[in-house]
C-alpha cells in the first residue's frame, strides 16, 4: 500500500502563504521545479483541498500552450494533467472533467481512495491536510523550506492535541537556498 504524502513550499517560520493569502514569496527556479516534477511523477494520484484545486486547475490544464512557458513547466503540466486528481470540498457541487469530487471525514475519504489507488497519494492544501494530520493518516511530510520569513499567514502544520514523532528520511539543499526535509511519521 502506498503512502499518504503532504509536501508543500513553506517559509522558514512555518507558513505556506502570506498574511494576504499570497503564494508569490517562494522561489521555484528551474532546479527546484525539476525536482518537484520528479516528486509529482512518483505519485499515483493528487488529492487537493478546494483552494489548492482552484489555484492549480486555473493554470496547469493549459499551461503548456501559454507563451513563455519553460520546458520544465511544460513537463510539469504534462505530468500533472496525466495524474488522476481528486478535489475534497464541502462547498463544490461538481468537479470539472478530469477531477473526482469527494467530501466527508478524512478516514472515509482515504478508505475510498485506497479502493481505487494502491500507490502514493499526494495530499495538497493545508486545510485538507489538517484533518489527515490530526488523525494520524499522513505517512510522510515533505517541507521545501524557503529562505524567507513571512511573519504570519496560513501555517503548514495544524494545532495538535499531542506531538507526532518523525524520522528524518532525506534532506536536499538547492542552490536557491531552499532546503527539502522529508520525514516519516512514527
Amino acid at each position: 500500500m502506498g503512502k499518504v504524502i503532504f509536501l508543500l513550499n513553506v517559509s522558514l517560520d512555518g507558513y505556506i502563504e502570506s498574511p494576504d493569502g499570497s503564494l508569490d514569496w517562494s522561489n521555484v527556479d528551474e532546479e527546484l521545479h525539476s525536482w518537484f516534477n520528479e516528486r509529482e511523477r512518483s505519485l499515483e494520484a493528487l488529492v487537493y483541498g478546494r483552494r489548492l484545486f482552484e489555484v492549480m486547475n486555473a493554470h496547469w490544464p493549459t499551461a503548456a500552450s501559454q507563451p513563455g512557458v519553460s520546458d520544465i513547466e511544460i513537463e510539469y503540466a504534462r505530468i500533472w494533467n496525466e495524474h488522476p486528481k481528486v478535489v475534497v470540498s464541502r462547498t463544490l457541487q461538481e468537479a470539472p472533467a478530469g477531477w473526482r469530487l469527494m467530501s466527508g471525514e478524512p478516514e472515509a475519504i482515504l478508505a475510498e481512495l485506497r479502493r481505487d489507488f494502491s500507490g502514493d497519494l499526494g495530499i495538497g492544501g493545508p486545510t485538507l491536510a489538517q484533518g489527515f494530520i490530526q488523525r494520524g493518516l499522513v505517512d510522510e511530510y515533505g517541507l521545501v523550506i524557503h529562505p524567507v520569513i513571512l511573519g504570519g499567514g496560513k501555517r503548514f502544520f495544524p494545532g495538535l492535541e499531542r506531538p507526532i514523532g518523525l524520522e528524518l528520511l532525506e534532506t536536499k539543499t538547492f542552490t536557491s537556498g531552499a532546503v527539502h526535509l522529508r520525514y516519516a511519521a512514527r
